[in-house]
């Protein structure tokens, strides 16, 4: 009886172990959670993308031929999700750890990006956006043939638009309140370093305006003549200038 009571017993713990083993849970291997994270967002689902990533970083080593993708797409996803300074962070670090990837300079350019993005606009600390063109010039440095540098170019001079616009109203915000010497410096900043800029010319007609001001005769001559050579068209030339813009006439009369 006690035999026959134990084989019932067995028999009862066999199919409890069978059912548990039945519903134990299988590991998805890293290779179906990155096509599970790509698909997620391919379709715009970044939270879950970034969870999916999350995880996966954990299970990659970083000599895994999948690394640099995982890491890559876990910035991309923080960027896509508004993270942007842990984007940057991130980027920054594929850069760093899979400098022979093709994904370093993609990173590099958008950690750029992420950095452009979070100064925004030119009134507010610049801290960002140096942060930005630092490393853009890197990008342009460590992979200059690659078209992730030819396109930070684009943002290169977007922020040096910034660098002097901001130069530029802080040169106004002493000329209003008669502040010559603090005035002077960044109007010639904005000329010396951005002279590409469309503020360049306006730096100039207000270093004018100062030099005049302050009876730097010698000072106005020179900035006088820099705006006819560079700027023979502008607007503000005749007034600032109008010996400059007399003698231009006289040159060009018949």
């Amino acid at each position: 009886m006690r035999a026959v009571r134990r084989l019932r017993l067995l028999g009862v713990l066999g199919i409890a172990a069978c059912h548990h083993a039945a519903r134990a849970r299988v590991t998805p291997s890293p290779d179906s959670e990155l096509s599970r994270a790509r698909a997620a967002f391919r379709h715009g689902d970044f939270t879950q993308a970034l969870q999916t990533y999350q995880r996966l970083v954990f299970e990659v080593g970083p000599n895994d031929s999948i690394a640099p993708e995982v890491h890559h797409s876990l910035a991309e996803s923080y960027f896509q999700t508004g993270d942007l300074v842990q984007a940057a962070h991130e980027f920054r670090q594929v850069a760093d750890q899979f400098p022979a990837s093709p994904f370093a300079p993609v990173a590099l350019l958008r950690a750029g990006d992420a950095n452009l993005r979070l100064w925004r606009m030119p009134d507010l600390d610049p801290s960002y956006g140096e942060a930005a063109l630092a490393i853009y010039q890197e990008l342009a440095g460590r992979y200059p043939d690659s078209e992730a540098a030819q396109r930070a170019q684009l943002h290169v001079r977007q922020l040096r638009e910034w660098f002097a616009e901001k130069s530029y109203k802080n040169g106004m915000f002493y000329f209003k309140r008669k502040a010559w010497d603090s005035a002077i410096i960044y109007f010639k900043d904005v000329y010396a370093n951005y002279p590409e800029t469309p503020r360049a010319a306006d730096a100039l007609l207000r270093l004018a305006d100062a030099y005049r001001v302050i009876n730097y005769n010698e000072e106005l001559r020179e900035v006088c003549n820099t705006l006819q050579r560079y700027h023979p068209n502008h607007p503000g030339l005749a007034r600032r200038c109008p010996a400059a813009a007399t003698a231009d006439s006289a040159s060009t009369t018949p």
